[in-house]
């Protein structure tokens, strides 16, 4: 079975939707809650003739399907597929959908993992990749040509939080017949609907904020209604063949870890969002901070753009210090805010890129300066978030805690505020 093709079921409020989307009661005993179809494969009374449209696990079960169905209502797609990580989707996307000699832009700002992938494993296949900064829309419009196969947007981008113009780049993406993808990880459908603003493709990694609970590793790719452009005619029909084939579907237990976290997202985000505006807030009023990167903030350069494609500016922030020593001793005393990578839990984390999701690429033109720090603002109640904060400030004033021995500082670029780099794991 393949990932099927939806049509809105459940009201048009998006909280109703998140709780009943792919949620109604079990029919055979009225179980409030669905179960977890834990099995490899599906009885026939027939051959040939299945009785759900399920016939063998690795193409599709009863829990993943009710997942595309919540998310395809939520996303307002046609199509969805549950896939077992965030990189597993972009591989579904760029292995179903490029050809050799096709070109792909991305952001200045990518997820590493992002960048890894294409460079290892479809460059060597013939696909072309390009870096542009997608903040400016002159820059893309020179930068588009007859091979540009899919332009990748991160709005929210990771770790930058740079912001894209959905609208504006889908114009230009589709007026050359190329895709426009917009991994919305960081926005969730709650606060971002990429397709309704003209994208083709829509990319989650669900063990984010979607899930929210830092036990699951997930996966989505949506897909419009494939009338934007000639080219993404075609998108639906090669995907559900490549999936078909690869067998890359989210297992049923994580499905239904996954479905189930959906049913808080939007309480979930509102408190992401209001806490991370507070903290970004406080953060400027410190000395030890140079920079505070949140889309809210009115000093955003993409605050205006954010404010119009978004309904709220999402949970994580970034900043610079001062020093490099202040960054890795910030991170070494927060005690609520746990040192660690990902992001989205309901938990405050925090990760210093140069010595954790950005050591593979330390010294490069992609490296991001030992100053900066990502932070993944979680539900806690805000005074503990800024009170662990204040102490951990505190402390790097104090000396109480030094930087890791065997940091070799030389291996660490430090560019420019502007030039953010790229996230390699998480």
């Amino acid at each position: 079975m393949s990932s099927p093709r939806f049509e809105p079921t459940t009201p048009a409020g998006i909280s109703t939707r998140s709780v009943h989307s792919g949620a109604m009661p079990e029919a055979h005993t009225g179980s409030v809650v669905a179960p977890i179809f834990q099995t490899s494969t599906f009885m026939m009374d027939t051959p040939g003739q299945t009785r759900a449209g399920f016939d063998y696990a690795r193409t599709g079960t009863p829990n993943r399907s009710d997942l595309e169905q919540a998310l395809c209502e939520l996303e307002r797609a046609t199509f969805a597929a549950a896939v077992n990580s965030g990189t597993s989707a972009e591989v579904a996307v760029f292995s179903a959908l490029l050809r050799p000699g096709d070109e792909v832009i991305l952001p200045r700002d990518v997820y590493g993992g992002t960048f890894r992938l294409l460079q290892n494993e479809y460059v060597r296949w013939g696909v072309v990749i390009r870096t542009v900064d997608l903040t400016d829309t002159e820059a893309l419009a020179a930068a588009i040509n007859e091979n540009t196969a899919i332009i990748w947007v991160e709005t929210p981008s990771n770790p930058g939080l740079d912001i894209i113009d959905i609208a504006e780049t889908a114009r230009l993406a589709h007026a050359s017949n190329a895709l426009l993808a917009v991994d919305s990880t960081f926005a969730t459908p709650i606060l971002q609907r990429p397709l309704e603003l003209g994208a083709d493709i829509v990319v989650h990694s669900t063990t984010k904020f979607i899930n929210g609970h830092s036990d699951v590793i997930g996966g989505a790719v949506l897909i419009g209604d494939g009338t934007s452009c000639p080219r993404a005619a075609e998108v639906v029909d090669r995907l559900e063949s490549h999936l078909a084939s690869v067998g890359l579907g989210i297992s049923p237990f994580d499905a239904w870890l996954t479905r189930r976290g959906i049913k808080t997202l939007p309480v979930r985000m509102k408190a992401h969002c209001e806490n991370a505006q507070a903290v970004a807030e406080w953060l400027e009023t410190r000395d030890e901070v140079a920079d505070v990167i949140y889309p809210g903030l009115p000093s955003h350069p993409g605050h205006k753009v954010a404010k119009r494609q978004m309904s709220g500016f999402g949970g994580v922030l970034s900043l610079r210090t001062d020093t490099e020593e202040r960054a890795l001793s910030l991170v070494a005393n927060t005690k609520l805010i746990t040192l660690a990578e990902s992001l989205g839990g309901v938990e405050s984390l925090i990760d210093h890129p140069a010595t954790m999701t950005h050591l593979s690429v330390a010294g490069s033109e992609v490296s991001v300066s030992g100053r900066f720090i990502r932070l993944s603002v979680g539900i806690e109640d805000i005074d503990d978030i800024l009170a662990d904060l204040a102490q951990a400030l505190d402390a790097t004033a104090e000396g109480r805690a030094e930087a890791p021995s065997d940091l070799d500082s030389s291996r660490i670029a430090d560019p420019d505020a502007s030039a953010v780099g790229v996230s390699v794991l998480a």
